[in-house]
């Protein structure tokens, strides 16, 4: 018994592990050392700006890289390649393109781009996590596909929610502009009634706000952080979706192959070779 108690206890993983672990892929060896070295790069840069708050932002990169690895090793689970690429290149992408290089400013639909992937990755893993626990032997319950695409659509939508109060805890607390203003032309609103009643006046063609007796010079009302808010959840919503009737599709018709979905679903380490080899069982000899 005492025996048993030990192989249950989780291991400690060791950054070395984690690394050898990386490397036994040369493919994602050569994706990760290349985005970890512009990760480096950019640090050092930083640091010598004395931007503190980026050299944070680069090192939080580098541990996020380990993620991957980090959760094969720990729960036995393979990451297809091409969903560990996704999501090394999409921490880039949002950390160290989007924050520190303003590619949220420069390009107007990054913002829209990483969210709209963020929901469909972040469906691929709910849905992926209710699979495992399907496949799994210590579970005797078995969850229809329509339930799996419900279950992956609500874990994305939950994950984008949260992330949008996390934006504003920070807007909130720390004078950040994480929810991007948006410069609209027109404003409806009931604080507007000059009768106080519950019936909102609309002002059309706004071209300039004043603030204090400044004028903001944006050449239209500034909206704080809503209409951006909703756009990411709007978008979120669509990634969402997609991944989830994908997946609802590939297990109702387990005969037919979605390449789309093999590449993003991981599986138990073993599963695959285990597969092959029922394969060849069955197979009569020649």
């Amino acid at each position: 018994m005492a025996e048993n108690k030990q192989e249950k206890k989780p291991r400690k993983i060791r950054r070395k592990e984690l690394i050898e672990h990386i490397r036994q892929n040369k493919r994602m060896f050569l994706l990760y050392t290349i985005l970890r070295t512009l990760v480096i790069l950019v640090m050092i840069v930083q640091f010598l700006n004395r931007n503190y708050e980026n050299v944070f932002l680069c090192a939080l990169t580098l541990m996020l890289f380990l993620i991957p690895s980090f959760v094969e090793l720990r729960m036995s689970i393979d990451i297809p390649d091409v969903l560990e690429g996704i999501i090394y290149i999409f921490i880039f992408a949002a950390e160290i393109l989007g924050e520190i290089n303003k590619y949220y400013l420069i390009i107007p639909q990054w913002d829209t781009m990483l969210h709209t992937l963020n929901g469909f990755l972040a469906a691929a893993i709910g849905f992926s996590l209710v699979n495992l626990l399907n496949k799994s032997g210590r579970f005797t319950f078995q969850l229809s596909p329509l339930f799996l695409a419900i279950v992956a659509f609500c874990f994305s939508m939950t994950i984008g929610v949260v992330w949008e109060f996390f934006e504003y805890f920070m807007d909130m607390s720390f004078g950040l502009d994480m929810q991007k203003d948006t410069v609209i032309h027109t404003i409806s609103s009931v604080m507007l009634n000059p009768d106080g009643a519950n019936r909102a006046e609309r002002i059309r063609d706004i071209t300039s706000v004043a603030v204090n007796g400044r004028e903001l010079g944006l050449g239209g009302y500034l909206d704080i952080g809503l209409i951006d808010t909703m756009a990411d959840l709007f978008v979120n919503f669509i990634g969402a979706t997609v991944f989830s009737a994908l997946g609802y599709v590939y297990l109702k018709y387990k005969g037919k192959k979605n390449r789309i979905v093999e590449e993003l679903m991981p599986t138990w380490a073993g599963e695959e070779a285990k597969k092959e080899e029922e394969k060849k069982k069955e197979e009569p000899d020649s």
